[in-house]
């Protein structure tokens, strides 16, 4: 791994499966560049606080960035409306049924500036190969037998990082992401990894945190805000 100076501190991975501190990211929270996405070099990364985000005519880019923008399931604003959306049977959700479906739609999905998608073939190759491990799972929302949302994300078993979701008609991701919460939080979970700023999320009751008091979740320790 070679560091790429003061100005740009980025780093190359080669074939070693290992990452540098997260302290070495750049001010964007770019940590490091290439690599692969094997099932194994993904799990590392969300175990170490590192998520793939890049375009399709760009190396592998890794990053970690500073506040990160997460949900504590205790946190997840519902309102009146979508009380009532939960309560009512317009929406029917399963979990792991339709993994690649759920990808491929989030792939597809318009987003408000901008241009393409960053799950790349590639990227939705490398996912369903963690999915069949175990690790990558989905959250799908059905309408008279129609997908019409969903989300999946990497589980690690006490912190859940969302990736992607998508909706087909209007409240149906929000039903998937809602749903998830609740289930999370009754199996203790400490939080959900939303990555970036979104304020679809905030709005949800997502909530930006020190990269420091993440990573402390991340491997368990006491959290002190």
């Amino acid at each position: 791994m070679e560091n790429q100076g003061k100005n740009m501190p980025l780093f190359f991975l080669d074939d070693r499966l290992v990452f540098p501190s997260v302290d070495h990211t750049n001010a964007e929270g770019l940590l490091a560049v290439g690599g692969d996405l094997s099932p194994e070099r993904l799990l590392l990364a969300y175990q170490s606080g590192i998520f793939p985000w890049f375009n399709d005519d760009s190396l592998i880019l890794w990053w970690c960035p500073d506040p990160r923008m997460v949900l504590f399931p205790n946190k997840v604003k519902v309102s009146k409306s979508m009380r009532k959306v939960l309560s009512g049977n317009q929406f029917q959700l399963t979990r792991n049924k339709a993994f690649d479906e759920v990808i491929t739609e989030c792939a597809l999905q318009k987003r408000k500036n901008q241009e393409g998608t960053w799950i790349t073939e590639n990227m939705k190759a490398a996912y369903k190969k963690l999915h069949r491990k175990g690790f990558a799972k989905s959250y799908e929302v059905w309408q008279e037998n129609e997908l019409v949302g969903g989300l999946y994300g990497v589980d690690l078993g006490h912190v859940f990082c969302g990736e992607s979701m998508f909706s087909k008609v209007s409240n149906a991701s929000k039903f998937a992401f809602i749903k998830m919460v609740e289930e999370l939080r009754s199996k203790g979970y400490r939080v959900i990894d939303c990555q970036v700023y979104n304020a679809h999320l905030k709005s949800l009751g997502a909530e930006e945190i020190s990269r420091e008091r993440f990573i402390r979740i991340l491997k368990k320790e006491k959290d002190t805000p």
